[in-house]
């Protein structure tokens, strides 16, 4: 297919195909003449990938361009790749967070007899958090640390189940990269219709006073 055939595609401008080859993200097409590169279905799922990964998971072209890379690897563990699509999504949040939500953090961890890389980006990431309820004078929000630990055990296995289930390595690999970066966007918006359903059932009279509202 044409450049224009593979843009109406992948529901990208041809001028985005260009930057993205250039960048390395997707493979140059085939040379069919002076001025004429042909391309195909594989070029299309690439940048759909691309897409989703830039577009709904917030990545950076240079990150997606790094975990494209891993997935591209056939040598590399799956163990690894989930090493890299972990990074991908912490680089840019993580701080150097206190001795003290460290702490907190590995003991329930230790409570829940996780064993991780002494390097998981999770571990700096949640006692950033902690740092954070610290310093705006609400370190009882870290009450929920045990049972956010919980639900992210439940969340985990269905991840692992669904690698699993992929197939082949590179539908694994994919998995591995998609569930992580996209997975953190999907929780996000399922918390938040969650969230307003647990307020609903706990306060119904506050829950019909703003829908009386919002029909006025």
């Amino acid at each position: 297919m044409k450049i224009s055939q593979l843009s109406q595609a992948a529901g990208v401008s041809p001028a985005t195909v260009k930057y993205y080859t250039r960048e390395g993200l997707v493979p140059a097409g085939k040379r069919t003449g002076y001025n004429q590169t042909e391309y195909d279905d594989g070029h299309v799922a690439r940048l759909r990938l691309i897409r989703a990964l830039i577009e709904v998971g917030s990545l950076s072209v240079a990150t997606t361009r790094d975990i494209l890379k891993a997935i591209d690897d056939p040598q590399l563990p799956l163990g690894a790749l989930l090493g890299e699509a972990q990074k991908a999504g912490t680089q840019e949040r993580q701080g150097n967070p206190s001795d003290r939500s460290m702490a907190r953090v590995e003991s329930v961890m230790q409570a829940r007899g996780w064993k991780t890389h002494p390097g998981n980006p999770g571990i700096q990431l949640a006692a950033g958090v902690l740092d954070a309820y610290d310093s705006i004078g609400r370190p009882d929000l870290a009450d929920t640390l045990p049972r956010y630990a919980e639900a992210a055990d439940i969340v985990a296995k269905a991840d692992l189940d669904a690698v699993e289930r992929s197939g082949d390595r590179d539908r694994m690999a994919e998995a591995v990269i998609v569930g992580t970066a996209l997975g953190d966007t999907l929780l996000a918006g399922l918390r938040r219709i969650a969230q307003e359903s647990q307020s609903v059932r706990r306060y119904p009279h506050a829950a019909r006073n703003s829908q009386e509202r919002e029909a006025r």
